[in-house]
C-alpha cells in the first residue's frame, strides 16, 4: 500500500530525512514514533505530495508521490499536526465545504464518520476556532474522512489534547482500522506506539528500527531496574549512576530511575550499595520488564554512540 525507498530531504544545512526506507501493508496501522524535530512531519508531507524529496521515491497505493500527486490526493485523507481548518467557519460549514471539494455529501459517507459526527452535533453551529482541542481534532478527522479515503495519514493527531480525548481519538482510529482502512500515524507519545501493528522509530531523520511493539520489547536483551529515590535525590542519583563503570544507561522514567547494567550478570544489592556510597537515599530497587520507551531510549543511545 505504501512503499518508501531511500527518501532524503534537506532544509538548507539541516538534513531532515536521511535515506528513509520502509513499507506499509494494506489494512495496517503503522506508527512513526519520534521526538519533535525527528523528521516525522517532513516524511508525512512527502507522502501526501505536499513537498518533494531531494532523492529517493515513494509510492502510495502504487502511485508515485511526485508524478501522480493529483490521483494520490483523491484517495488519501490527511490530518496535519497543526489545526488547519477554517476557524471562522462553523463545524457544519467546514464539513460541507470539504465534502463539496471531493464531490460527495455528508449523507453519502455518514456511516464512516457517524461516531465522530454525532459527538460534534451539539457544536454544529460553533465556529471551529472556538472548539476545544479535542473537538478540533474530531472535526479535522471528520473532514479527512468525508470522501472515504483508502489511506489515512495522521500527523501527531493527539498532540495538545487531554488524556480522555486522546483515548477517544484512538478508539476511533481502531474502528477505522478494523474496517480495513490503512493508517499511517506519527506521534511523539510512546504509549500510542503500543497501539500500532508496527512502528518505526525515527530520530534525527533516520529510522533506528521497525517492528511490532511486542517484537521491539521481545528483542530487548538488557535487564532494567526501576530505582526509586526521594525526589530531592533524583538528579544527584542519575548523575552518580552515569559515572559508574557498571552502568550502561540511567534515565528518569515516571517517578523512578530506569537503570541498565553493562552486564546482565548483576545483583541489585551491588546497585544499592553504590547508591548509598554516593550519599544518596534509596527507597526501592526492582527488576522490571522493559517497555517500548526503554527500547527507544536504548536504540537512540546506541545510534548516538555509533557516531562518536
Amino acid at each position: 500500500m505504501i512503499r518508501v525507498d531511500d527518501i532524503s530531504k534537506s532544509y538548507k544545512t539541516v538534513k531532515a530525512l536521511k535515506d528513509i526506507s520502509f513499507s506499509v501493508d494494506n489494512g495496517e496501522l503503522f506508527g512513526i514514533i519520534g521526538p519533535d524535530g525527528g523528521g516525522k512531519t517532513t516524511l508525512m508531507r512527502i507522502l501526501v505530495s505536499l513537498i518533494l524529496p531531494d532523492s529517493g521515491h515513494a509510492l502510495v497505493h502504487g502511485l508515485d508521490t511526485v508524478k501522480d500527486y493529483r490521483k494520490i490526493r483523491e484517495i488519501i485523507g490527511y490530518m496535519p499536526g497543526k489545526f488547519s481548518l477554517y476557524t471562522d467557519l462553523t463545524v457544519m460549514e467546514n464539513l460541507d465545504f470539504y465534502a463539496k471539494v471531493f464531490g460527495v455529501s455528508i449523507k453519502q459517507n455518514y456511516q464512516l464518520i457517524a461516531d465522530v459526527f454525532d459527538q460534534l452535533m451539539p457544536f454544529k453551529n460553533r465556529r471551529a476556532g472556538h472548539l476545544s482541542g479535542g473537538m478540533k481534532q474530531k472535526l479535522a478527522l471528520c473532514c479527512a474522512l468525508i470522501h472515504k479515503p483508502e489511506i489515512l495519514f495522521l500527523d501527531e493527531p493527539t498532540t495538545g489534547v487531554d488524556a480522555v480525548s486522546r483515548k477517544e481519538f484512538w478508539d476511533m482510529i481502531f474502528k477505522l482500522r478494523s474496517d480495513g482502512m490503512t493508517i499511517l500515524a506519527s506521534t511523539p507519545y510512546m504509549d500510542e506506539a503500543g497501539r500500532c501493528d508496527r512502528v518505526a522509530f525515527l530520530q534525527n531523520g533516520e529510522i533506528m528500527g521497525i517492528n511490532s511493539p511486542d517484537g521491539m520489547v521481545d528483542g530487548f536483551m538488557r535487564d532494567v531496574y526501576a530505582v526509586k529515590v526521594p525526589i530531592h535525590d533524583v538528579n544527584r542519583t542519575i548523575k552518580a549512576l552515569k559515572k559508574w563503570d557498571k552502568t550502561h544507561l540511567a534515565y528518569l522514567f515516571g517517578d523512578s530511575i530506569h537503570w541498565t547494567p553493562i552486564s546482565n550478570d548483576f545483583h541489585k544489592d551491588v546497585l544499592l550499595q553504590y547508591i548509598l556510597s554516593c550519599g544518596c537515599e534509596c527507597i526501592s530497587i526492582d527488576l522490571v520488564p522493559a517497555n517500548i520507551e526503554d527500547c527507544y531510549i536504548h536504540l537512540s543511545f546506541e545510534r548516538d554512540s555509533a557516531y562518536e
